[in-house]
């Protein structure tokens, strides 16, 4: 919201009750006239009311008894303007993201070592072609979030480890919504253009919600890869979905919170700092 400078209400009001002058009789006519101007100079001091402080440009009521002035009225002390909103150099411009693409892909160069216990699942990181997205940059936080230790990695036996070619077991890919509808459709899901899935080896991370997020996590898209990426990798982990164990307590990242938090806090890892799994009642 922009701010606005308050600005002084056309209304004025009298310091005090009026100053009555008497003339006497004896006096003669320039002393009826200083009376006049007496009179006039009271009203010209007036005191003026004040726009409400939110700026939503309210204004403070005037004093049922007092008379505005024929004169004309004081400037406001600050007569700076406020700014104009379309001006705001705070705003970002909305990225542009493609309805669609060509559904191919480029792979991120290079690869990780192995993070976690036991045999190390390997798999790629593409973007779809057409995307104005590092291929190498998305890798790098898939591979952070993969080795964090809050991840899939906390359960004891799975591990991770990041190849750009060779034999694999899973692919993460950034999608445009158009592509991540059809190739989720092969596995008979409806991702209606705004949804991530995992389908088969193919974990598909809709390029909208990469890089808008849901309104729960607008303001921290980067907390929102980590939920993407570990509930989509959760499913091919074979885990599925859950709802929220109660009001207040961590929503599992197995959780829909892009339907809702149903009284959940906003929480995008699979377990807690102490190594506990985060979990709640099956869901569907």
């Amino acid at each position: 919201m922009t701010a606005h400078k308050a600005t002084r209400s056309p209304s004025r009001r009298r310091r005090g009750g009026a100053t009555h002058a008497v003339a006497r009789r004896p006096r003669t006519k320039l002393w009826g006239g200083l009376v006049a101007l007496t009179i006039l100079s009271v009203t010209g001091f007036a005191a003026v009311g004040w726009a409400s402080a939110d700026g939503h440009g309210a204004q403070a009521r005037p004093d049922e008894h007092a008379k505005e002035s024929s004169g004309p009225m004081r400037p406001s002390r600050n007569t700076t303007p406020a700014p104009s909103p379309s001006r705001s150099a705070s705003t970002p411009p909305a990225p542009k993201i493609p309805a669609t693409g060509p559904g191919t892909y480029t792979t991120a160069p290079g690869g990780s070592g192995k993070v976690g216990t036991g045999t190390a699942l390997r798999y790629r990181v593409e973007v779809e072609d057409g995307i104005d997205l590092s291929t190498a940059s998305v890798a790098k936080e898939v591979e952070r979030i993969l080795a964090d230790p809050r991840g899939w990695t906390a359960d004891g036996h799975s591990a991770f480890q990041r190849v750009s070619s060779g034999p694999t077991d899973f692919v993460v890919r950034v999608a445009t919504p158009g592509t991540v509808d059809r190739t989720c459709a092969e596995g008979g899901l409806d991702t209606e253009g705004r949804y991530n899935c995992s389908v088969g080896h193919k974990v598909m991370a809709n390029l909208e919600r990469w890089l808008l997020a849901t309104p729960v996590y607008a303001k921290d898209v980067t907390a929102y890869h980590a939920l993407i990426i570990n509930h989509e990798v959760g499913h091919f982990l074979g885990h599925g979905h859950v709802g929220c164990p109660g009001p207040g307590r961590p929503a599992p990242a197995m959780m829909q919170q892009i339907k809702g938090m149903h009284g959940c806090v906003p929480n995008v890892w699979p377990y807690d700092e102490r190594g506990r799994y985060i979990t709640g009642p099956a869901a569907p």
